[in-house]
């Protein structure tokens, strides 16, 4: 048998768990179920937490915790999630462990020794971002971090650097030899263009921190997190025989990350590259990105207490396009579960369960199932969108199944004919209506088993399967096969509701409240006070002389395109009441679209001194707000206000 090794990021310690980590680990645990179903064995899937980096050194500092407590408390915040939401994962590696520590430094040792001096010392003094673990370019002290618009700091310390920039073609020949080894098609467009601009080299060690895991023989070096937690997906397997990784499941905004410094590191070490990456969309609550700076963050755990982890799978899954930014709002949850879940596959499972044992006792009769109901090109092609990552495309199909599987049970009537006593036709016609449903009804629960585990199974265990669903391969499920079916005189076991109906109104009045008693309790593991306002530490008086030197004008956007080669600059002209507009870069791209910003109203900061982000000169500096590591959200207007007055 063939192994299959795939990952998710190791999730960053720095924030509790939320519903982003859970769609992402959600999928990963279908993937593994899926690739199982297809034959593979071992499927492992990895998964962890990111530990180290000032930021951690810092939270830890004031959650009244050491670094290592602190991290104890929210790794295994997140292994509870994962158990609770029912999810199969194999290693949860942590970065602090002494085991992963042996490997990055072998890693290390890998690139050094690489004959092409792909690893060099030297010093660095410049800005650094210490929320996006990122070093500044062009940037000046006291500049905004192009990325999330938090100030940088400055460094001085001495680094070992990666060659980076010897890698640019390699890079490029990799992305073209192997068109899918980032996927979808727009994250791979995007980092060809990111590498395509020019690579610069990367500090890939610090020496102004304590918490990392320390380079060995170079006191008072520690590894900096990205070499550092990239190495994770082999660490977590190491001597098992599993490397490369199949599969590195990701969010878009990691994509950088995993697909240029990631390669580059195995390739300088002459190691294997992993097959492919996945970088999905963002997870938007009513449209809106989550973050903490808008507040609304949404949890998994009260939507499982209330709905069912199934619940939760279903409605990511089929609602959202995998790869695609995707909604979630709980009305829409309520809604999608009613519709298909409760009307749907509930319903069709509860009539055709109910019926076997009204009308014949709980066995499954005899009889030819009809075959026109289900195509045999059905099966074939929901497991192809599987295995395209088009998951709310085979949900589709399964669900066109139990469609025409509940308009053959309304055009059959199988309540008259029970009625038909004498008539042998009439009851052997409804021989084969029950068991055409129940050879329906097994065949759905082995197709939506990936996305419903624990729904597939109760089904499954209601039709008296004595199979382990667990143990059915799609290459031998088949519609009424001669082995591995349904058996002659197969009896149902006790039937019970798998999707019952929901209130939609008190189920979201109760996860709401659950949503405030978790977040509550999340901030106490982080160790912060639920009234705690998120005010910057520490600022500094100013004199109100000071705060008017700031000239802050109404803006009006004009143009709006993301900057190549970043994924989070947008480079706009702003209209400020000026002879000729502003050219202004800011790092925005993340929150908003450019079709976002285009007539839109906002606050600039226009007497600042010019400065380059990514080569081009910004003139002015858009103001936002955000909160600890949340994304900007844009100050605004609630009435009208000409273009180019000043605030005061």
């Amino acid at each position: 048998m063939k192994k299959y090794y795939l990952t998710t990021p190791i999730y960053y310690v720095n924030a509790a768990p939320h519903i982003g980590h859970a769609y992402t680990t959600i999928v990963a645990d279908l993937w593994k179920r899926f690739k199982r179903m297809e034959g593979y064995e071992p499927v492992v899937l990895t998964t962890g937490s990111d530990e180290h980096g000032v930021n951690v050194e810092r939270s830890a500092e004031r959650a009244g915790k050491t670094p290592k407590d602190f991290c104890d408390a929210i790794a295994a915040e997140f292994e509870r999630q994962w158990k609770m939401l029912g999810l199969q994962i194999d290693h949860f590696q942590r970065t602090t462990s002494p085991q992963h520590a042996r490997v990055v430094n072998k890693l290390f040792r890998l690139c050094r020794d690489n004959p092409e001096g792909i690893i060099y010392k030297g010093a660095y003094t410049g800005q650094y971002c210490i929320f996006d673990n990122l070093y500044v370019n062009d940037a000046k002290p006291g500049d905004p971090c192009p990325d999330c618009g938090r100030p940088t700091e400055t460094i001085t310390e001495e680094n070992f650097f990666f060659k980076l920039s010897a890698f640019q073609e390699k890079l490029l020949d990799l992305y073209e030899n192997n068109p899918g080894f980032i996927q979808p098609e727009t994250r791979r467009n995007e980092v060809i263009s990111f590498v395509k601009s020019g690579l610069n080299d990367l500090s890939i060690t610090r020496t102004n921190i304590k918490w990392g895991i320390p380079v060995e023989g170079e006191a008072p070096h520690v590894f900096y997190v990205w070499f550092d937690a990239l190495a994770t997906y082999m660490s977590a397997v190491e001597g098992e025989g599993l490397w490369p990784a199949d599969l590195h499941l990701i969010g878009k905004e990691i994509v950088r990350f995993h697909a240029v410094y990631w390669p580059a590191f195995l390739m300088a070490a002459g190691l294997e590259l992993p097959k492919q990456i996945f970088a999905h969309g963002w997870l938007l609550f009513e449209n809106d990105k989550m973050s903490k700076s808008r507040g609304n963050i949404v949890r998994a755990e009260p939507i499982k207490e209330v709905m069912g982890a199934d619940a939760l799978r279903y409605f990511l899954l089929r609602e959202v396009v995998f790869g695609q930014d995707g909604s979630f709002s709980y009305d829409a949850l309520v809604g999608r579960y009613n519709s298909d879940l409760a009307n749907g596959l509930g319903n069709l499972a509860s009539r055709t369960l109910t019926m076997i044992k009204q009308y014949r006792q709980g066995v499954i009769p005899s009889g030819c199932p009809v075959d026109s109901i289900f195509p045999v090109g059905d099966i074939k092609s929901i497991v192809a969108a599987y295995d395209n990552f088009e998951f709310s495309k085979a949900l589709e199909g399964i669900w066109g199944i139990i469609s025409a599987a509940d308009k053959f049970i309304v055009q059959q009537a199988p309540w008259k004919l029970a009625n038909q006593h004498h008539d042998q036709i009439a009851q052997i016609q409804l021989n084969v209506t029950l068991r055409t449903a129940a050879e329906a009804l097994r065949v759905i629960a082995a197709l939506v088993s990936p996305v419903l585990p624990q729904s597939a199974e109760k089904i499954w265990r209601q039709l008296g399967m004595s199979e382990q669903l667990e143990s059915v391969r799609f290459t031998d499920l088949k519609w009424n096969p001669e082995t591995g079916g349904l058996a002659a005189g197969q009896t149902i076991g006790e039937i019970a509701g798998v999707f019952p109906r929901i209130e939609a109104k008190e189920a979201i009045a109760k996860m709401r409240a659950l949503e405030e008693k978790v977040t509550a309790e999340q901030q106490a593991l982080m160790g912060k006070k639920p009234e705690e306002a998120p005010a910057a530490e520490g600022s500094p008086k100013i004199a109100i002389d000071d705060f008017l030197k700031a000239d802050l004008r109404v803006g009006l956007v004009l143009t709006a395109e993301p900057v190549k080669g970043s994924t989070k600059l947008m480079h706009m002209t702003v209209d400020i009441g000026e002879p000729a507009p502003r050219t202004i870069v800011a790092g925005i791209a993340e929150a908003y679209t450019a079709a976002d910003l285009v007539n839109r109203k906002v606050v600039i900061v226009a007497n600042l001194q010019p400065r380059k982000l990514k080569g081009i000169e910004s003139n002015g500096m858009i103001v936002a707000a955000s909160v600890n590591d949340g994304k900007p959200v844009l100050a605004g207007f609630h009435e009208e206000i000409p273009v180019g007055a000043r605030l005061k």
